[in-house]
């Protein structure tokens, strides 16, 4: 039998405002989420027994096989789902661990697609909401990777909006950057707002247009992740002198940064300029979507 396949494509986070701490100690966001070209693959071959192997480059930084997400929300599946078919997932880890890309959680979506169509489950069937919700606050938006507004801890989601295509480059200093030491240099209390610029409750559908709105908007992340990894501002400064960036903001916690430009070509002369000059960086041309 041949394996079913998804991609897992890296969530880019267009803007993230930290709305503020709650009392049970999570914190309440609001983002504009996209998604990229670049991405892990994950593949299931059903009724095999659960298990999971991963490969490819980013491999080594992926931690043990058993701590994977993949397999957390294959469990997660499996509660809302009694009896449901499993089998053995393999994961072509491509993206950076730790970098703001949400990875983790976009391979745990795949494998939640993989195993609702295993099972003929329907994408919008509330036991696969569930068992994202179970595995993390990333993985629901990721189980339908259109770009959307995700508020909370990342469970009240949007309708997919339809965004302009945006040219980008992401680039990651291959340091990693673990969320809870960036929100724990944010520094807030439980109760307290964090000011900030409200979200729009509608977005541009011309690229220059959005761009300009985006701009307003910041990563509220951005400056506590410069304290836990100072070398994202030796990222964001290189992007933001070249000539085709028109915006550059980190993705998340960090440490990917990406700059967004007006074409593709643009945005993979860019990226050969930045790999060049940094080959130890993980550099990639995409289009966000």
């Amino acid at each position: 039998m041949e394996p079913l396949v998804a991609k897992a494509p890296a969530k880019i986070n267009l803007t993230l405002r930290v709305v503020g701490r709650r009392t049970d100690g999570y914190h309440d966001l609001v983002s504009l989420v996209a998604f990229a070209g670049a991405s892990d693959v994950v593949s299931l071959l059903a009724d095999a027994p659960l298990s999971l192997a991963v490969a490819g480059p980013m491999a080594s930084d992926a931690g043990p096989d058993t701590d994977n997400l993949v397999l957390k929300a294959a469990r997660a599946f499996a509660r809302e789902l009694p009896g449901a078919r499993l089998g053995a997932f393999r994961l072509v880890k491509r993206l950076p661990v730790a970098a703001g890309l949400g990875g983790g959680s976009a391979d745990a979506a795949a494998a939640l697609r993989l195993l609702a169509r295993l099972n003929g489950l329907a994408g919008d069937d509330p036991r696969l909401h569930a068992a994202a919700c179970a595995t993390g606050a990333d993985v629901p938006v990721c189980l339908d990777p259109r770009a959307r507004v995700m508020r909370g801890v990342g469970h009240e989601l949007s309708a997919p909006i339809a965004l302009p295509v945006l040219p980008a480059v992401l680039v990651n200093c291959r340091v990693a950057v673990p969320t809870a030491d960036v929100f724990r240099t944010l520094g807030l209390r439980a109760g307290d707002p964090l000011p900030g610029p409200d979200h729009p409750s509608a977005l541009p559908v011309e690229a220059s247009a959005l761009r300009a709105v985006l701009a307003g908007l910041p990563n509220d992340l951005e400056p506590p992740a410069r304290v836990v990894a100072p070398i994202i501002q030796e990222v964001m400064a290189r992007l933001t002198g070249a000539p085709e960036a028109l915006l550059v903001r980190m993705s998340g916690s960090g440490a990917t940064v990406f700059a967004l430009t007006d074409t593709c070509r643009n945005a993979a002369a860019l990226a050969r300029r930045v790999a060049a000059a940094r080959p130890g960086w993980w550099v990639r041309p995409t289009v966000l979507r």
